[in-house]
């Protein structure tokens, strides 16, 4: 347990630090209101917390042996990615009752955990680099997961009031158009960063 505060902060670099996850929340919470960034919140949380499921209970490393399947995956997720994009990029600006007919879904949320590369690569980081319960493979895990998804709700409700309090810029339609233009390509960007890894 001596290793908690060290897990602590170390899952707050990786989660709250810039990736898909983070601002695409940010960029659905700006450009179509508070409470479709909530259930989108909602469902990236749901998402990770089956990343960290896939990760800590070690299947992931049977997905990925798999020949093939990686380049595979990231085929599917640079498309998800791309499209997410442009509806973030296309929104039209918020009006005093917003259009969210046209908003990600929460389900949408977790397909993007579910395909985000930097989700994988900061779980599998954190199972591996730490251990908190010695001698306890499965309490020591049960704990790293308890203490990820609460640090994924802190810190997912942060970049939402990031993305809420841009709300009010965005009724003003050419300054809408660049922060999700802005929005969008920082998604796309970090997508490329994550790939990187």
């Amino acid at each position: 347990m001596e290793a908690l505060p060290s897990f602590i902060l170390a899952a707050l670099a990786l989660a709250g630090s810039p990736g898909p996850n983070t601002l695409s929340l940010a960029a659905v919470s700006a450009a179509f209101g508070r409470r479709v960034g909530v259930r989108y919140m909602a469902g990236l949380v749901l998402g990770m917390l089956l990343v960290i499921t896939i990760v800590g209970s070690g299947l992931q490393s049977l997905l990925f042996a798999v020949p093939g399947a990686a380049p595979v995956v990231t085929i599917i997720a640079a498309f998800y990615f791309a499209y997410l994009a442009y509806r973030i990029a296309t929104a039209p600006p918020i009006d005093a009752e917003p259009d969210t007919t046209k908003a990600p879904r929460w389900y949408e949320g977790t397909m993007l955990a579910l395909l985000n590369p930097k989700a994988y690569a900061a779980m599998a980081a954190m199972f591996s680099s730490f251990v908190l319960v010695a001698g306890d493979p499965l309490h020591d895990g049960l704990l790293k997961a308890g203490v990820l998804v609460l640090t994924l709700i802190t810190v997912d409700i942060a970049w939402l009031a990031i993305g809420t309090a841009l709300t009010s810029y965005l009724r003003d339609p050419h300054l809408s158009r660049i922060i999700n233009i802005t929005f969008a390509v920082l998604l796309i960007i970090s997508v490329v960063f994550a790939v990187m890894l």
